[in-house]
């Protein structure tokens, strides 16, 4: 098997001597990757504030360590939040960075010290000054980020330019400080020149309100969109710094605000390896050229991102030789559970039931998205290294 390039030899013998152990599906994860992911972004980004985006994966283990290397955390959820609060993070590590919440879980965040709220809407900002008073708010904008990104984040959260201004102003009567602006331009997004655009948004919205109302925002939340290492190639993360530093330079110069940054796929994405087991391989008609290969992990178990085929992850088997076109779907009875139809993968011919199937950089966004019951399957299990 050729491995990706960001697996060594050496990582691939660790990875399969612990995956000898377990029965699959489960994902494998390798802290020592995280970590170094970490330290990475703290190096290329060395001006910004990482905040962990939860979600990502909130396994206990990567909490802990990102913890103890001193990230901060972006929190979705009071679920979440007890979550980091159990590890020992002071709530002052923490932002809400979901727009859409209840008022309830406003002041639950509020009565554990939580005290910097993303919003995007009126009734949402209403809700945290009566909730949460006196507390930093963020206005999160709608970017262009459809283009170039595997996993948009479009039209569901954030404003117009013209509303976040209107936001801003209500926040300071209402008694909030407001604190900044917010965007994400997609995740896995592979054009970096979308930055450029929303940092011009944001540059526009500063200056507005200091010249028109006299509020000075003193914070930028860039969100997430680094890559993994999936099928499609990106820039390496030193040309993401390079670039969006220049960005913010060439907008902001010698007034440079706080900068803060949401990772969590290119933090957690490639620490880890999906296991499975080929169930079934069969085809439609005796003369049919394609194989269906069926995993016993699928769509609603770990491979949600799949949808519309828009992750592509690289895929490796313990097989070597020629290959041949298949289409690989998922266990369950249901007929969305198809990850790749239409983008043609292929596997090598001499691939039998009960061979396993090896999904690479699947480390975010597979455990978390892992179904409760559906078709009575488990949660996607998860070991660390």
């Amino acid at each position: 098997m050729q491995l990706p390039e960001h697996i060594s030899s050496a990582q691939w013998q660790r990875f399969k001597k612990a995956a000898d152990q377990y029965e699959t599906p489960f994902l494998l994860l390798d802290l020592d990757v995280v970590r170094n992911k970490y330290q990475e972004l703290e190096r290329s980004f060395d001006y910004a504030g990482i905040y962990y985006a939860v979600k990502a994966n909130p396994a206990g283990e990567v909490i802990q360590l990102l913890a103890e290397l001193g990230s901060n955390f972006d929190i979705a959820s009071t679920y979440e939040l007890d979550k980091v609060l159990g590890f020992g993070v002071e709530p002052q590590r923490m932002s809400f960075g979901n727009t859409i919440k209840k008022a309830s879980d406003i002041a639950y965040f509020y009565q554990q010290g939580v005290r910097m709220y993303a919003t995007d809407s009126e009734p949402d900002l209403r809700n945290i000054a009566a909730n949460a008073p006196g507390s930093k708010v963020y206005i999160r904008i709608l970017t262009e980020g459809s283009e170039g990104a595997d996993w948009p984040l479009s039209r569901k959260f954030g404003c117009n330019p013209e509303m976040a201004v209107e936001l801003a102003s209500l926040a300071v009567e209402l008694g909030l400080e407001p604190w900044g602006i917010s965007f994400h331009v997609g995740s896995q997004q592979r054009d970096i020149d979308v930055w450029d655009a929303a940092i011009a948004k944001v540059k526009f919205i500063f200056e507005r309100l200091l010249n028109e109302q006299g509020i000075q925002l003193k914070m930028i939340n860039m969100g997430g969109g680094f890559p993994a290492s999936y099928l499609q190639k990106t820039n390496e993360l030193v040309t993401y710094r390079e670039e969006i530093s220049r960005f913010l330079q060439e907008d902001f110069g010698g007034n440079m605000p706080e900068i803060l940054l949401e990772p969590g796929r290119s933090l957690v994405g490639d620490a880890g390896v999906l296991v499975s087991e080929v169930v079934l391989i069969s085809r439609k008609s005796s003369t049919a050229l394609e194989r269906w290969v069926y995993t016993d992990v699928g769509k609603f178990n770990g491979l949600i991102e799949t949808m519309d085929e828009a992750i592509k992850y690289q895929i490796g088997t313990d097989h070597e030789g020629e290959q041949g076109p298949v289409i690989l779907a998922g266990p369950t009875c249901d007929s969305m559970d198809i990850m790749y139809e239409h983008h043609k993968y292929e596997l090598p011919l001499a691939l039998e039931m009960t061979d396993r199937v090896y999904w690479f950089s699947t480390g975010a966004y597979t455990t978390s998205y892992s179904s409760i019951e559906f078709n009575g399957f488990p949660p996607l299990k998860q070991y660390v290294l």
